[in-house]
């Protein structure tokens, strides 16, 4: 019997081996409290700081300017909100695109009930932002832009360097969600001329429940947790110390391996998507006119509901995805295909696949294999 394939990478990634014996040790020798000062805690506070410095690398960034948090969620909160919370009287509006996530849209909608004014861009066909859009809704009534690095249900890449620049010319604090980035692409906080970026650990290899937030010193960001003065008085609360290891050794691995990586996976994405298209009617790719990253690819099945295809695939031992795993379980379209302007029938008959460090060639082989005859099945049993 075949072995499942796996090719939802977007959703979570195996967590690396290293990673998982990095995270043992510290569940077994560092019990301490890193904010105590005798030598037990002193040791966990190494760790995390070796954590910092492993994460920093990662982006390009300073140690110092690194707040672990719970995920990718938390660390979006706390760069919205707690930009919004540090701005002055003056600043009273958030700009955020159609295709965020929902962690950056469902904070967006919280403050705007609370009277934040929130301005929802919309993208073009590919799903782009297009810096003419951005720069007109920027205005000095402004406290905090957040669009995102990476589509995590198209791969595709935003201007994010082009929009940073029109924001710091209105002195417009500039965030980006960089969670589908890291990773898959070289990632340059500097180059980026942005102020925050969030991060989460199992999209690259490392543990679930921990991530990132950088923000660029200066930048006014006021907790949204209270308690200690953990994290320089940024997100109060104990360290996860296990964690927050894990999430260290996977930025050391993710960045010993990112240029490799990105080439091998470029290639297989690129054969699966070839393979489809040639070999399954009625196929498109959503976004494929514009920059994506190298390891994904959403594809329109014509004539065929994706939850169908998406379960037949699964019978086979092969996982994807129709979207954001944050929304599943729901039946509600993708947003981020619905802001591109898709039609209904073309958004819900588009499934995401995504390769990761763990997929083969042979793995592509399997699927491509298997899937022409699925959809026509699924097509025959829609036309009765």
């Amino acid at each position: 019997m075949n072995t499942p394939i796996y090719l939802d990478h977007n959703a979570s990634t195996p967590m690396a081996p290293e990673v998982s014996e990095a995270m043992v040790r510290a569940l077994g020798g560092l019990f301490g409290n890193a904010s105590s000062i005798h030598a037990y805690g002193q040791t966990a506070k190494a760790a995390l700081d070796d954590a910092r410095t492993e994460v920093a690398r990662l982006i390009a960034a300073e140690p110092g300017d690194i707040v672990f948090t719970a995920g990718g969620t938390e660390a979006d909160n706390l760069a919205i909100r707690g930009v919004v919370d540090a701005a002055g009287p003056s600043r009273t509006r958030v700009i955020v695109t159609a295709v965020e996530h929902e962690a950056v849209i469902n904070t967006a909608r919280a403050l705007g009930r609370r009277g934040t004014t929130v301005t929802v861009l919309p993208v073009d066909a590919d799903g782009v932002v297009r810096p003419s859009v951005f720069e007109d809704a920027l205005g000095g009534d402004v406290a905090v832009a957040s669009v995102i690095l990476v589509s995590n249900e198209t791969g595709v890449i935003q201007p994010v360097e082009e929009l940073a620049r029109q924001a710091r010319m209105q002195r417009v604090v500039f965030h980006t969600d960089a969670v589908q980035a890291i990773g898959k692409i070289p990632v340059d906080v500097a180059a980026l001329g942005i102020d925050l970026l969030s991060l989460s650990a199992h999209k690259f290899g490392g543990p679930k429940g921990a991530g990132a937030l950088w923000v660029r010193r200066g930048t006014p960001m006021a907790g949204v947790i209270t308690g200690g003065r953990q994290e320089r008085n940024r997100r109060a609360g104990t360290e996860n110390v296990p964690a927050i290891v894990g999430l260290g050794a996977a930025a050391r691995l993710t960045r010993a391996k990112l240029a490799d990586e990105s080439t091998r996976q470029t290639r297989l994405r690129d054969r699966l998507e070839a393979g489809i298209l040639a070999t399954v009617p009625g196929t498109a790719v959503n976004g494929g006119g514009a920059r994506r990253v190298p390891n994904t690819t959403n594809i329109a099945f014509e004539k065929v509901e994706a939850e169908s295809l998406l379960i037949a695939l699964d019978l086979e031992g092969i996982a994807v995805s129709t979207g954001s795993a944050c929304a599943s379980g729901t039946l509600e379209p993708s947003h981020v295909l619905r802001a591109m302007g898709l039609p209904p029938g073309r958004v819900q008959s588009s499934l995401r696949f995504s390769v990761g460090a763990t997929t083969t060639a042979d793995e592509i082989d399997r699927v491509l294999a298997v899937l022409p005859a699925l959809v026509q099945r699924l097509r025959s049993v829609g036309r009765r």
